[in-house]
């Protein structure tokens, strides 16, 4: 790409999505650059402004974006739940490509809408599913590529936390309207990596509850996925749990795998630490390691240590870029979203009416 000029992308919000994750790795991508940010917060403005110089430039709102349409490449969608759909409308609209945080939005049919859109405008749209770039989920995909579980039965995956006191905010809002709760957030996560390596669902069953004292949506949530191979997938999300569980644990006919802990790359956003700086980007200790074998539990030795693969959030970007300026395929597709969308809404549905749920 040496003498392109970069791609201008503006990132809509710098709250926890914006600042943790988009901003970060827009600004250490190949051939994107890091152009305005939508905050109207004094002191966010001052914080973006610390770590990425006076290169950027700040909007107080998203309208300002579509009256310089001709003057960006890409907007990024950090907002919060409840504007993803309208943002995303306006941007594609204006003729821009657009990425969004995930969820897409707060029904199936919403994305298969923003979908069309953006096909008739022929625009990309694309949904950051960063965890497809896990370092435990790289690493079972290489396992399940090589055949060395044999067939899969049973996949197990726990995003879980121990946050006995609600943190507020409108991630945990009872209104419907802000789309919080840990089924559509974690939960997104969780089944869309099902789907990514056992195919569609035939059926859907779960549980929500609402544990914590004070709070106002799920954040205790199991989803039960039978996909239309067989494979059975047992998800877990919760903020409530003493003990955590293994993060993935995953039942073959010629082995199981099961890995402890979560990917490092959040943690190390986190705490300033950026992709490039170090060869060791989404690199873990050999203590984290999952185990592979058969007959015997791996807290007992059972199995042999499987070498973690890195992290790879950067790939995201990368991809993007790609699919900007080359053709190249989108990374997540906006009908991938909708899948998992139908997923999360008979999930919803289920626990609701306590039978499962035919898709």
């Amino acid at each position: 790409m040496t003498g392109t000029p970069p791609l201008r992308v503006a990132l809509v919000g710098y709250g926890l999505a914006g600042s943790v994750f988009h901003a970060p790795l827009i600004a250490t991508t190949e051939g994107l650059a890091l152009d305005t940010i939508v905050t109207s917060n004094p002191e966010r403005q001052e914080q973006a402004r610390a770590e990425f110089g006076e290169g950027v430039s700040f909007a107080a709102t998203p309208e300002e974006l579509w009256a310089r349409a001709d003057e960006l490449d890409l907007i990024v969608l950090a907002s919060p739940n409840k504007t993803h759909v309208p943002l995303a409308t306006a941007a594609l609209k204006a003729g821009l490509p657009v990425v969004v945080d995930k969820p897409l939005a707060g029904t199936a049919a919403e994305a298969r809408e923003l979908a069309a859109l953006a096909d008739e405008r022929g625009l990309l749209l694309s949904v950051f599913q960063n965890r497809r770039w896990d370092n435990d989920f790289l690493t079972l995909r290489k396992l399940l590529d090589a055949g060395e579980l044999g067939d899969v039965w049973r996949f197990e995956s726990r995003f879980e936390r121990w946050r006995p006191q609600p943190k507020g905010g409108w991630r945990e809002s009872g209104d419907p309207a802000e789309i919080g709760g840990l089924l559509y957030d974690l939960g997104s996560h969780v089944v869309d990596q099902a789907l990514v390596l056992f195919g569609p669902a035939a059926s859907v069953y779960a549980e929500t509850d609402v544990r914590r004292p004070g709070a106002q949506t799920d954040d205790d949530t199991f989803i039960a996925i039978t996909h239309t191979n067989g494979v059975r997938s047992h998800l877990y999300v919760s903020a409530t749990t003493a003990q955590l569980g293994p993060r993935f644990r995953v039942l073959g006919s010629a082995a199981g795998y099961v890995k402890h802990g979560l990917d490092p790359q959040e943690a190390d956003l986190r705490e300033g630490r950026r992709p490039g700086a170090t060869a060791e980007w989404g690199v873990e200790p050999e203590s984290l390691w999952g185990r592979v074998g058969s007959g015997e539990s791996p807290l007992t030795g059972g199995g042999r240590p499987e070498p973690t693969l890195p992290g790879a959030y950067p790939a995201y970007y990368a991809a993007i870029a790609a699919a900007l300026r080359d053709g190249a395929p989108n990374p997540v597709t906006a009908q991938e979203a909708a899948a998992a969308l139908d997923v999360l809404e008979a999930a919803r549905r289920s626990a609701t009416e306590g039978t499962a749920v035919s898709l």
